[in-house]
This record gives C-alpha cells, sequence and structure tokens, in this order.
C-alpha cells in the first residue's frame, strides 16, 4: 500500500513536526485489520513468524496491519521477490484508520492467485484520505505474497 495523494500542488506551507511512531501493539489490543480478534491471535502470529497467512485475504490483512504497526520486515518478507523494494520508509504524518475488504477472488488453499479489493482509510497530516485499490497475491515456494496493485477510484 502507498499512500495517494488527490490534493492538488498549491498548497500553503505548514510548519512541520516529526511525529512519533506509533506505540506497539500489544497482543491483546484489538487487531488493525478489523476482525474481532486480539492483534496476537490474529495478525501478530503471521508478523512474528509463528504462522503464515493462510488465503489472500489474510495477508492482505495482516499487511495492513503491518503498516500500522510500521513492520517493513513482515511487509518486505511477504512480498513477492519480482515486485519487492530494497527497502520501505514509513511518513511519519502517516496514520492508518481502518479497512474494508471491499471483494475477494480466489486466493484460498485451493489457489495460486488471487485478487483483494479494498478501501484503507488514513489521515496524513491531520488530514483524513483514502486509498482504494485491488492488489494481487500468488503463491511463492508456498506462501501466499503480495504481487502488485491496481489504483482504483
Amino acid at each position: 500500500m502507498s499512500r495517494r495523494s488527490s490534493r492538488g500542488t498549491s498548497r500553503r506551507p505548514r510548519s512541520r513536526s516529526v511525529a512519533a511512531p506509533p506505540a506497539p501493539l500489544s497482543a491483546a489490543a484489538p487487531c488493525p485489520c478489523g476482525l474481532p480478534a486480539a492483534y496476537g491471535e490474529c495478525c501478530g502470529r503471521f508478523h512474528s513468524g509463528e504462522a503464515a497467512a493462510p488465503t489472500a485475504e489474510l495477508l492482505m490483512r495482516s499487511r495492513y496491519s503491518a503498516f500500522v504497526a510500521q513492520d517493513a520486515a513482515y511487509l518486505l518478507r511477504s512480498w513477492h521477490p519480482d515486485t519487492r523494494p530494497q527497502t520501505l520508509d514509513f511518513d511519519p504524518d502517516m496514520r492508518w484508520q481502518g479497512l474494508d475488504i471491499l471483494a475477494t477472488a480466489d486466493g484460498s488453499a485451493f489457489h495460486t492467485t488471487g485478487t483483494v479489493t479494498f478501501r484503507a482509510h488514513y489521515t496524513h497530516e491531520g488530514e483524513p484520505g483514502e486509498l482504494h485499490e485491488q492488489s494481487r497475491f500468488a503463491r511463492h515456494e508456498g506462501a501466499w505474497v503480495y504481487l502488485d496493485a491496481v489504483f482504483t477510484r
């Protein structure tokens, strides 16, 4: 996921303060992905390597939670090697607020590819926004990985 701005090029200058990174997610905290489970029982087990996401949708949800937690290591591990960047930089003024899964196609234990269409809500420098994307996933060495995405409106 990356943030896409709909703002024009003329903006008033603002004073920028460096925002603190988000507090680490506790195992008992609600999972940011939106499922009714604690983080440790939901996406936290994928982030720690205790388990692998069994479906493309659960991988998408865990990647969203990794953006919330700014877990670059997990995001890079769960990215297909053919499309994975060398590094990730997080915008310190970005705060992810919620995830809506809009549609899924394939991506189960019986598939080798899948897509997940979602809307992720955020604030950037205090202004609300959303990212609407259709992400493609594939199996690589037996595990689901993020391949690429198409931004939609």
